[in-house]
């Protein structure tokens, strides 16, 4: 990718906000992924004994991809009305009052972690009153420390945002987690390693002999190994460095760590903003079977099976949210920084840029996801031994839902 340019010795103030605001952002994505496959492990244990029954969502309707599995018969569980607390008003923009009379559903989404733009679908469906269209008065949360995912397998919360690589281990071992992804948020990985300019990094054979920034995590490590080996590379002889990272554009100034994989909607487009000269490749296009499907929506499936309508309900509004994204990429980033002000307005209608014609991609519609790819990415999960069990085809997803 080419950078923007020098920016302007005036925009050091500007710098110095994108930094801290990023820092919090890296810190939480961190956290997230070092915790991730510990706490949702855990939490399969402890939800398998008190949501016994719960299983997959029903997978029927012309909407599936071709071959998806069908669930398992399902057991009768607790009531339809799944206790939540009351919706705060407080910046709920349009979504408001409904009319007197209305069955209003309240419904809460578990975020991944502090606002941004792959949230901005949603904070667009509330502020211009789709979900109260729809009958809906949402709630908008952060996660808890053991993961949005836990918090929606509870019951707790009906939706919440999560990653396909993140969701393995709730779909593997004796107790996969009850939830089921319902939507891809951004039809294609956009995920990768990032390093200054001229370091012969723009292949992954150039980091041998570089410092990489790692979590530390089997399923990264793997993947990295992966795209060397392909590329005539030894992983054996990247020097892995805890990452400390919270600032991708001063680590790589400072040169304490050579490479990191980022996310290039949100840090790629700040090193541009930052005028920071980069090499960059992306996992996706070295091996299709790293494009897989990062964020998605998952949601309860006991939801699910009692209220499909509601949960119909629910996509077709956060549809309507992100298709207004794509076609008004600024008005969106705008929506999204009157709910969440602390954000960069710079770096956040950069990044609404980059991701307008993301989002869908060349899917039929927002939100599809594709078996292949989805299958295709836990088969090489199970073939390099990452699972507690093998994930079978066509587990943890439908197209069942959306409009």
């Amino acid at each position: 990718m080419h950078a923007m340019g020098n920016q302007s010795e005036t925009k050091i103030e500007r710098k110095t906000d994108i930094r801290h605001n990023t820092k919090v952002f890296r810190k939480e994505e961190r956290i997230r992924m070092k915790n991730k496959r510990a706490s949702m492990l855990m939490a399969s244990l402890c939800l398998g004994v008190l949501l016994a029954g719960c299983g997959r969502a029903p997978v029927t309707g012309d909407k599936t991809a071709p071959g998806q599995s069908v669930a398992d018969t399902q057991k009768e569980t607790a009531s339809k009305k799944i206790t939540q607390k009351e919706t705060a008003q407080t910046g709920a923009g349009n979504q408001g009052e409904n009319t007197p009379g209305q069955d209003v559903k309240k419904l809460t989404f578990v975020l991944d972690w502090t606002p941004n733009t792959n949230h901005t679908g949603i904070y667009v469906a509330r502020e211009k009153g789709y979900f109260k269209d729809a009958g809906l008065e949402v709630e908008i949360v952060q996660p808890p420390e053991n993961g949005a995912e836990v918090l929606a397998a509870s019951g707790k919360a009906q939706f919440a945002m999560s990653f396909q690589d993140s969701l393995a281990p709730a779909f593997s071992g004796d107790n996969p987690l009850p939830v089921t992804a319902v939507a891809g948020v951004i039809q294609h990985n956009t995920s990768g390693i990032i390093s200054a300019k001229g370091g012969g990094m723009d292949r992954p054979k150039g980091l041998e002999g570089k410092k990489y920034a790692t979590w530390d995590l089997p399923v990264e490590k793997a993947t990295i190994k992966d795209v060397m080996e392909a590329d005539g590379g030894d992983f054996d002889k990247v020097e892995l460095i805890p990452s400390t990272v919270t600032d991708e554009v001063t680590a790589l100034k400072t040169k304490s760590v050579d490479a990191i994989w980022i996310f290039y909607a949100w840090a790629g487009v700040k090193t541009e903003l930052e005028g920071l000269e980069t090499d960059y490749f992306a996992f996706a296009d070295l091996n299709p079977v790293f494009d897989f499907y990062t964020p998605v929506i998952i949601a309860n499936n006991t939801f699910l099976q009692e209220e499909p309508e509601t949960a119909r309900a629910f996509l077709e509004a956060v549809s309507r949210g992100y298709e207004f994204a794509i076609e008004h990429p600024r008005e969106a980033g705008d929506i999204l920084l009157k709910a969440a002000p602390e954000l960069d307005p710079e770096l956040v209608k950069a990044s609404q840029e980059y991701l307008a014609d993301k989002y869908r991609a060349d899917a039929p519609q927002w939100g599809y996801i594709d078996q292949e790819r989805w299958d295709g990415y836990y088969a090489w999960l199970n073939e390099k031994g990452l699972t507690e069990t093998p994930i079978e085809a066509g587990t943890g997803f439908t197209n069942d839902y959306l409009p």
